[in-house]
């Protein structure tokens, strides 16, 4: 094996596609002073609570990163910026919290007959937080975020719109952005439908108070009718969205400190410019945006930065997850089944590639991350790199200990109708004698994952039916052939057996004798390896199972 400091050699070659993306960031910084940090950035916006969607783009930028590091042999500084867009204004009462009353008052409301601006939403750092664990909306779910990626170990840097805005580290390039304006406009106006294009300003001026109303508020509709760049100020003038009349008089405000933030599109180009991104990935819906984003960025004087485009998380019915409709599986909510790294692989496998997000994937995801863990120290180092544990674990992933699937420690909680984890560990400790829960630390966790995965979706979808008269015999059949067997017959024997008695009996296709043992016997419609399941669960224990299926005794 090739000593892992000779890595960066063989990451020159390496298919992996965080390889592929980091060599266009060394392409990028070619010429350009090595110690200049090169700089990867993430977005997040806590107008929802943060979801796995969130968290993939940060993983997998994650991935990038240290596959630039180990391409330049560490020799070039890196950050990682988690940039919350937490300035913009609630546009509408998220659907999964709690209290949304209280957010009422907070959010845009409009005449549905004039389309006048009846309430100017606020700032998400000005809105209350409904949790009521923090000082506004936006700090709830930032520290949610946050509390994850620290618990992963991401290393990154959290910034924040407002206090960014409010630093003035956007000052210079909002004074570019305010002498470009109509150079802007031009880029933007073509994604814009004529209403809109017609009310449109890069612009957003944050008031204080506003038509006599003390609060916090962000001005969406102005036209910009004078621009001042040296002392970044302008003159602005309300607008009526919908028929682009002029509302109340001109007023003058600074564009600069957070008396401004910027439309999205400008804001994004305004981040890569005045942070100096080097690299941002972005969903397959935002392919226009980083288009045009990287026209507004060249406009005021920067390069815009190197990335992808990944595709989109769907629910179970096939629906773009959304964070206001709640439609997908919060970070809290994996972790409840599953391990951090069976996310990581997640994120990994299939960028490009739009992939359900639901419950249902999750046994799959934690089975598939053991089985790639379990081949990894028996692959050569060039090998290794293409290994999704290798990214996963930024090259240094632990040994195996778990000798047992996922799927095969539900079906054993299913069978022995158990959630004791210590009358489950007499199950694996018979079946693998060298462990132990103090030991086996990540199989223990793996036994935990099971049980809340039972409780919440297998229990309460079992069905058992009683067997036909050909799955009776065969039953009898594979009762009277165990019964020959001795206790520690290896699962391949039993495995083998099994099919010998499904063939016996004339099941055609095979899989159909397959499927009525999970229905029959363990009440599901798919189920595990058979005979390795018998291996665990005990030779006696299923001939009991399958004497109580032929009396009509299970599921009462």
């Amino acid at each position: 094996m090739t000593d892992p400091a000779n890595f960066g050699e063989l990451a020159e070659h390496a298919r992996a596609w965080p390889f592929e993306e980091a060599r266009k960031v060394v392409k990028r910084i070619k010429g350009r002073d090595p110690d200049q940090p090169v700089v990867f950035q993430t977005g997040y916006g806590p107008s929802g609570l943060p979801h796995i969607g969130t968290f993939g783009e940060v993983c997998r930028t994650a991935m990038v990163r240290h596959s630039f590091e180990v391409l330049t042999r560490g020799e070039v500084p890196t950050r990682l910026i988690c940039f919350s867009d937490d300035m913009d204004g609630l546009r509408k009462v998220p659907g999964n919290v709690p209290n949304p009353d209280m957010l009422a008052a907070f959010v845009e409301v409009r005449d549905e007959t004039t389309g006048a601006i009846l309430q100017n939403p606020s700032p998400l750092t000005s809105v209350p937080d409904p949790f009521g664990t923090a000082s506004s909306f936006a700090d709830h779910n930032n520290d949610r975020l946050r509390a994850f990626l620290d618990g992963f170990g991401f290393a990154y840097e959290f910034a924040s719109s407002t206090e960014t805005y409010r630093s003035g580290r956007f000052d210079d390039t909002l004074k570019l952005v305010l002498e470009r304006h109509d150079e802007i406009l031009d880029i933007v106006r073509p994604l814009l439908g004529p209403e809109r294009r017609a009310t449109y300003c890069a612009f957003l001026p944050i008031v204080e108070e506003w038509r006599g109303e003390k609060r916090r508020q962000v001005l969406h509709y102005v036209k910009l009718l004078e621009a001042r760049p040296d002392d970044g100020v302008a003159i602005f003038v309300e607008l009526n969205p919908k028929s682009g009349d002029t509302v109340g008089k001109p007023f003058e405000h600074k564009t600069t400190g957070g008396h401004c933030k910027l439309q999205w599109r400008p804001d994004w180009a305004l981040r890569w410019a005045a942070l100096g991104i080097d690299y941002e990935m972005s969903g397959k819906d935002l392919i226009d945006s980083v288009k045009y984003g990287g026209r507004i960025c060249k406009a005021i004087g920067a390069n815009p930065p190197e990335g992808f485009n990944y595709e989109l998380f769907l629910d179970e019915i096939g629906q773009k997850i959304s964070k206001s409709k709640g439609n997908g599986i919060t970070i809290d909510q994996w972790l409840r089944y599953a391990s951090p790294e069976s996310l990581s692989l997640y994120m990994y496998l299939s960028p490009r590639k739009a992939k359900r997000l639901h419950f249902d994937i999750i046994p799959k995801a934690v089975d598939e991350y053991l089985t790639f863990l379990g081949k990894y120290q028996q692959l050569e180092d060039d090998k290794r790199l293409e290994n999704p544990v290798w990214h996963i674990h930024a090259g240094n992933p632990p040994a195996s200990e778990v000798p047992i699937s996922f799927v095969m420690l539900l079906n054993l909680v299913s069978a022995s109708n158990s959630v004791d984890k210590s009358v489950l560990w007499g199950f694996i400790r018979r079946y693998a004698p060298d462990t132990a829960p103090e030991s086996h630390k990540k199989l223990d966790q793996l036994v935990g994952y099971a049980i809340n995965y039972y409780d919440d979706f297998v229990r309460p979808t079992k069905v058992f039916r009683p067997p036909d008269d050909r799955e009776r015999a065969a039953l009898e059949a594979l009762d009277t052939a165990l019964a020959d067997l001795a206790a520690d017959t290896d699962g391949a024997d039993i495995q083998t057996l099994v099919y010998e008695i499904g063939k016996s009996a004339g099941f055609e296709p095979l899989r159909a004798w397959f499927s009525a043992l999970y229905e029959v016997l363990l009440g599901q419609k798919q189920g595990p390896r058979f005979g390795s399941f018998v291996a665990l669960y005990g030779i006696e224990e299923t001939r009991a199972m399958i004497r109580a299926a032929l009396e009509g005794q299970l599921g009462k």
